[in-house]
Formats: C-alpha cells, sequence, structure tokens
C-alpha cells in the first residue's frame, strides 16, 4: 500500500491522486510536525485522530488511528516533505488550506508548549501549502484564541 502511494506521488502530473493518498499526506505532516521536537506526546498522537476525525467526516476513531499509523509508519521513511504538501495542495483549494494549517497550529499547541521544532516544521510546510506567514500567523491566533 504504502509502495503504491510513493508510486502515485512520484508519478507524471498527469496521473490523479487517489482522495485517500491527499489524506494519508495530510496526516504524514501532522505527524512530521508533532515529531519535529523528537517528543512525540500522547496530547498530540490524541489530537492528531481528532483532526483528522474532523477534517474526514466519514473516519471513526478507529480509521483516525489506522490512518494516523499508517503515516506514522511513512513518515519515518519519506524525507521529502515537499511531496505530501503537493498531494494536499492537489487535493484541497487554496481558501481551504488556511484549516489546514490551523490544524496544524493545534498540534503545536497540543502539549501546552509552543516548540521552536515544531513551529520551524510548521513554517516550512505553510509556504508549501499556499499560505503566507501573515495568515498562518492569523490561524495561530484563532487557534490560541479558541484553545485559550
Amino acid at each position: 500500500m504504502l509502495a503504491d502511494f510513493f508510486k502515485r506521488l512520484t508519478a507524471a502530473k498527469d496521473e490523479t491522486l487517489e482522495p485517500s493518498d491527499a489524506r494519508l499526506a495530510l496526516a504524514v505532516l501532522l505527524v512530521r510536525v508533532a515529531r519535529a521536537n523528537d517528543d512525540y506526546a500522547r496530547s498530540e498522537v490524541a489530537k492528531i485522530d481528532v483532526i483528522l476525525m474532523r477534517h474526514y467526516d466519514d473516519l471513526d476513531a478507529d480509521g483516525a488511528a489506522q490512518l494516523r499509523a499508517q503515516a506514522e509508519e511513512l513518515e519515518n521513511t519519506a524525507h521529502d516533505t515537499v511531496k505530501f504538501t503537493q498531494a494536499v495542495k492537489e487535493a484541497v483549494p487554496l481558501e481551504n488550506r488556511t484549516e489546514i494549517v490551523e490544524s496544524l497550529w493545534e498540534l503545536v499547541l497540543a502539549d501546552g508548549e509552543r516548540d521552536h521544532e515544531e513551529e520551524g516544521a510548521l513554517r516550512l510546510i505553510a509556504p508549501l501549502l499556499g499560505i503566507n506567514d501573515r495568515d498562518s500567523a492569523l490561524a495561530r491566533q484563532r487557534v490560541e484564541a479558541r484553545e485559550g
């Protein structure tokens, strides 16, 4: 399954990605941000599952956990963040990508700390998704206001 995902991800531009590819790509980005500081906290694991269920209505807790587990495996071996952001960009319209950046900020702030490594990973990913620094900062502020 992961080998097929990589084939589709590296295929020619005219070959379309499966909707499940974008799901897995988003999950990998979430895991990548959470692991950026080498402290993959339980609160972050739980937050990833919640975020995945919120973004994909057809995922229940077990489905989200399975998707996250696949993403964890893939994140261990795949080092090219650009491929994952491209998969998300192809599947998610620009006006909806700010929600993804908000979700990434939720994850950065999930353990109660604003970690520099996690924030750095997010600051790399946001522009690759087409979200500028200002919009990313506004997304962070919305999350901080909402999460308290």
